[in-house]
C-alpha cells in the first residue's frame, strides 16, 4: 500500500507499497453409489479449498496437492489407488507418489535438527514429491558439506539445489513508510478493537517503533509487535488523526485493487506482489509451509513464488485478486537479474494480532 495523497486535508495510506518491503462440498461417496466427479475447480482460490477438504478426508494417504493453471486442474498426490479414487471423486487429478506427506514432514524434521544453517532453505515440492534445499553462496566449506551429508541421510526423499544470490530480509534504508535508518513497505490496512492498525513484515516492526509516511515525516503509526524470526509479522497502530487507511493494495498504475478477504494459497497459483522498491510483480507460488534460514534465525511456515523482489520491499502484499495472501518478508537474487521471495501468510498474522483486513 502507498502514500496517495488527494485533495482535501486527509492523508489517505493504501496497502502494500509504502516502504523497508466454493468451497467445493467434499464428500467422499462409496463407490457403490456411482457418484460423478465434481467439475473441476475453475480457480486456484476454489482449488484451494478443495484441496483443504481433500486432504484432510484422506489424513495420511494424502502426500501435497498443486494447481495447474492453465487447464483448470486440482492435482492430488496420494500413496494408494484406493485414496487416487476418493480425490478424483472429489474433483481432483490423483497422481500416486512414493512418499507420503509424514514422511516428507519427518525429513524436513531431520533437516531443522541438523541443517539449521544460516543462508538455507527447504520445502516439499509437490510436483516432485521431494523436499527440496536450496543454499545460498554463503553455505561453503564444512557448512555445506554437512548440509549434503544430511540431505544424503535422507535418500531420495530431498534434493540439494545451489543459489548465486544471497537469502536476506528485504529491508533497506531509503523511502516509503519509514522509521529512524529504515524503510519498509505496508502491507494490509486491518482493524482490532475497532481501531485502524497496518500490518508488515516482523523484522521491519522489530526494527522500527515510530512510522512515517515519507523520510523525515510526522508520525503516522507505532509499532505495537513484531514477531522475527520463527514468524514473520508485525502489527502498528495509527496515530495520525488525518490518515485513511482503506483496504486496498496500490497496482502503481493509477488503480488500486480492493482487499476483503484472506485466502488460502496453493502451490500453481497466479498471484501479485506490491512494493515501493520495485512496484508491482507478478508470478507463481512454488512452495508453502517453506523453513527458510536467514542469519538472524530460521522462519517457518512461509509461502514461495517466483516473484522478484528488492531490498524495501519487505513487508509488501501478496495477493491475488480481492484476497490478501502475505507479507513480502524475504528473497534471493533481484528484479534485474531474476529472483525468488518468501511470504509469512497473512492468515496466521491476522491470528496472531488479532486484527481483521479493512
Amino acid at each position: 500500500m502507498k502514500c496517495t495523497y488527494v485533495p482535501t486535508p486527509r492523508t489517505v495510506l493504501a496497502a502494500a507499497g509504502v516502504v523497508a518491503l466454493f468451497t467445493a462440498a467434499l464428500t467422499l461417496q462409496s463407490a457403490k453409489a456411482a457418484p460423478r466427479p465434481a467439475p473441476d475447480p475453475p480457480s486456484a482460490t476454489i482449488a484451494a479449498h478443495r484441496a483443504k477438504e481433500i486432504n484432510s478426508a484422506l489424513s495420511g494417504e494424502a502426500a501435497g496437492s498443486y494447481y495447474d493453471p492453465e487447464n483448470h486442474k486440482l492435482i492430488v498426490n496420494v500413496t494408494s489407488e484406493a485414496a487416487a479414487g476418493k480425490a478424483r471423486l472429489a474433483g481432483a487429478e490423483a497422481r500416486i507418489v512414493k512418499h507420503s506427506l509424514a514422511s516428507l514432514d519427518a525429513a524436513r524434521a531431520t533437516l531443522k535438527e541438523k541443517a539449521t544453517i544460516p543462508g538455507t532453505s527447504w520445502a516439499m515440492d509437490p510436483k516432485t514429491n521431494k523436499v527440496v534445499v536450496v543454499a545460498d553462496r554463503t553455505v561453503e566449506g564444512d557448512r555445506l558439506q554437512q548440509l549434503r551429508a544430511v540431505v544424503s541421510s535422507l535418500g531420495d526423499r530431498a534434493v540439494v539445489e545451489t543459489s548465486t544470490a544471497t537469502l536476506r530480509p528485504l529491508i533497506s534504508g531509503g523511502n516509503a513508510i519509514w522509521g529512524s535508518g529504515a524503510r519498509c513497505s505496508l502491507g494490509f490496512n486491518v482493524t482490532k478493537g475497532g481501531q485502524p492498525y497496518f500490518l508488515t513484515a516482523g523484522h521491519c516492526a522489530n526494527a522500527v517503533r515510530s512510522w512515517s509516511a515519507a523520510q523525515g515525516g510526522t508520525e503516522i503509526a507505532v509499532t505495537e509487535s513484531g514477531s522475527f524470526p520463527g514468524d514473520d509479522f508485525g502489527i502498528a497502530k495509527y496515530t495520525a488523526a488525518d490518515m485513511v487507511h482503506p483496504g486496498e493494495v496500490d497496482l502503481y498504475n493509477g488503480s488500486t485493487q480492493s482487499i476483503t478477504k484472506a485466502g488460502d494459497p496453493i502451490v500453481g497459483q497466479k498471484v501479485q506482489r506490491s512494493g515501493s522498491t520495485t512496484q508491482v510483480r507478478n508470478g507463481d507460488i512454488s512452495a508453502l509451509n517453506v523453513t527458510v534460514n536467514y542469519q538472524e534465525g530460521p522462519v517457518d511456515g512461509l509461502i514461495q513464488t517466483t516473484i522478484c523482489a528488492e531490498p524495501g520491499d519487505s513487508g509488501g502484499s501478496l495477493f491475488e485478486g480481492t484476497a490478501a495472501l502475505g507479507l513480502t518478508s524475504g528473497g534471493r537474487g533481484n528484479c534485474s537479474s531474476g529472483g525468488e521471495t518468501f511470504y509469512q501468510p497473512v492468515g496466521e498474522a491476522l491470528e496472531k494480532t488479532g486484527s481483521q483486513l479493512g
